[in-house]
């Protein structure tokens, strides 16, 4: 692998275990306040990340080249709202496709077919993640912080199942 892409690579796997560690401290934020579904779904999104993380970890490593770790840093964990809550996950998601975007530029320019068809997954899961993201801050405005809203948002959220490790490539 070319070495600029591998050091993008190793970026990446740096910031898909950040994701995970961030969504771990928004169920912090979930469990303080009592909302229970709210923090079951970032429970399976921790979870998500941890497995994209892993992906690119394992592709790294089937491509005979060394993963290099990074510091991960510390988390937020104290937020206004539930909607504070969901739009920093939103921006996390959007920051999160702009890397994915960049290391896919960077296979592109050292022709690296075998990393473009690798990275197209994770540049779907990015359009699944926003839309995702972006249809729980829908329904969020929607109930404009009421209170019945809100609790039945959480009890619709928790119902999310654990997420299931990515076909492998």
């Amino acid at each position: 692998m070319d070495k600029k892409l591998l050091e993008e690579f190793n970026k990446q796997i740096t910031r898909e275990f950040y994701s995970s560690y961030l969504y771990l401290g928004m169920v912090t934020y979930f469990e303080e306040i009592g909302l229970n579904g709210l923090s079951t779904w970032m429970r399976m999104q921790t979870q998500e990340e941890l497995m994209h993380a892993m992906k690119m970890f394992d592709y790294v490593c089937e491509r005979g080249c060394t993963v290099s770790l990074d510091t991960i840093d510390k988390p937020d964990t104290k937020y206004d709202s539930v909607q504070h809550v969901f739009a920093e996950t939103l921006k996390h998601e959007q920051q999160v496709t702009s890397w994915i975007n960049n290391l896919y530029a960077v296979a592109r320019n050292v022709n690296d077919n075998a990393a473009l068809g690798f990275l197209q997954w994770f540049i779907n899961e990015q359009v699944e993640e926003e839309k995702n993201v972006s249809d729980i801050l829908a329904k969020l405005k929607y109930v404009e912080n009421r209170p019945a809203g809100i609790l039945f948002l959480d009890k619709e959220l928790g119902s999310r199942p654990a997420p299931t490790p990515p076909a492998a490539q």
